[in-house]
């Protein structure tokens, strides 16, 4: 192997820098050359990728996000856009690429895999819903971020006795919410897998109240179908039903930017070094993910489409703490 290509695919993580570093001085400690690839599956097909030094890679480790950009392609899920990055890898003479990214990402892993060229995948994601892992890069920062928020509201909450909708990110996996919400104390966690309707929010609520809470947190995450808006609007026209004056906080994008954690960048470090260790041995079309604190390698065929649910017992135990 003389060569390999790295690309970042899908929403950005924290940690993901850490990899990509991880990843390219691994390889030229092995004399093996190194592409990024800007801007995803996109780029490869565009053929947008410079050469990495490990002066190229230095200074990113604590950085969010990806200095080689991401980005969604709807061109490489047809089977023209996959031959264009097939011809364009095969022209700079890359032997591997190693794709760093969540679900979205790694079943494109595995379709350029079905044909034929090495691939390795990275799980990174803040969603944590890849199968194949038990964490994926990013996941930790954005539960901290998220925890954060909701120390600080919980502090203007019980100042001035009010509740407030912390909104999530997680798309339709409700993992970030549920870990977030357990770890900053909510009272009320809802998710798309053990959604929490809006009349029973205002039950809660209303029995906290009346247990003498001087303030609520609220957690949800975006996948629900009441979401912050829709549950304001219920609670507008059903004025006082919770006991408290509510307030609601959309947090967005804001929880995928920050620092990666010290779990984040340590976590990025083994799954990029194992990434380049696993080619090094013949061994590609696995994706890289840590299973019970083990380095582990399932193969991208299995992951394809597939997601992670949550624990059921998680949400039984958000429900005793919250009493």
């Amino acid at each position: 192997m003389k060569a390999i290509a790295i690309l970042t695919s899908g929403g950005d993580a924290p940690g993901m820098n850490a990899a990509i570093r991880a990843v390219t001085r691994s390889a030229l400690n092995r004399d093996i050359a190194v592409y990024g690839v800007r801007e995803g599956w996109q780029g490869l097909i565009d053929d947008r990728m410079t050469r990495l030094s490990a002066r190229d890679v230095g200074g990113i480790i604590q950085i969010g996000g990806t200095f080689l950009g991401s980005a969604r392609s709807k061109e490489f899920r047809e089977e023209g856009g996959r031959s264009k990055a097939l011809r364009n890898l095969a022209t700079r003479g890359i032997d591997a690429l190693v794709v760093i990214g969540g679900n979205g990402s790694q079943t494109g892993s595995a379709a350029l895999h079905g044909v034929g060229f090495p691939v390795v995948g990275i799980a990174s994601t803040i969603d944590n819903d890849l199968y194949g892992t038990d964490v994926t890069i990013g996941c930790d920062t954005a539960i901290n971020v998220t925890v954060g928020a909701i120390d600080n509201l919980r502090t203007t909450g019980s100042s001035h006795t009010r509740a407030f909708l912390v909104e999530t990110m997680g798309r339709n996996c409700g993992y970030l919410a549920m870990m977030a919400g357990l770890a900053g104390g909510a009272e009320v966690i809802s998710t798309p897998e053990f959604e929490v309707s809006a009349f029973e929010i205002a039950e809660r609520l209303r029995a906290a109240y009346e247990r003498g809470k001087t303030h609520a947190i609220v957690v949800l995450a975006e996948g629900v179908k009441e979401n912050a808006a829709r549950i304001m609007q219920y609670f507008e026209s059903n004025g006082g039903m919770a006991g408290f004056e509510l307030r609601a906080t959309v947090l967005g994008h804001v929880v995928r930017g920050a620092p990666p954690t010290a779990f984040d960048r340590l976590l990025a470090t083994r799954l990029g070094v194992a990434a380049l260790t696993s080619l090094a041995e013949g061994v590609s079309g696995v994706l890289i993910g840590e299973q019970r604190g083990e380095i582990t390698r399932t193969p991208l065929a299995e992951i394809a489409g597939r997601t992670k649910p949550i624990s059921t017992n998680l949400i039984e135990l958000a429900r005793v703490l919250a009493k």
